[in-house]
């Protein structure tokens, strides 16, 4: 898949698992890699920016085996951001599939 694509993308995949619930780095990049190819250290960049941007708030848990585990969780800022994310996505994969039709009549 094109790099491109997916850098685009990214941020509505994060926000998108967020909504669904708490999550740790670990857990989001196992996610979103069974759906396509990331580097963590992608995921990690994001992760990073949208906790600036205050579109969630993070938190440790101990773990029983290794290290305390940083959660996210989706504030409601991040949730309003999702929300007009998502719906930009739509628009804009209903308007390439227009340009890319192979008839466009159809």
């Amino acid at each position: 898949m094109n790099p491109q694509f997916k850098k685009g993308v990214l941020e509505l995949c994060v926000l998108s698992l967020l909504k669904q619930g708490d999550k740790y780095g670990y857990e989001l990049t196992e996610a979103i890699s069974k759906q396509m190819a990331i580097a963590a250290g992608t995921l990690y960049l994001v992760l990073k920016r949208l906790n600036d941007e205050g579109y969630f708030t993070s938190y440790l848990v101990e773990s029983e085996a290794g290290p305390a585990r940083k959660y996210y969780r989706l504030t409601d800022k991040g949730s309003k951001h999702h929300t007009a994310l998502k719906q930009d996505w739509y628009t804009f994969i209903e308007q390439v599939d227009e340009l890319i039709k192979e008839n466009p009549h159809d």
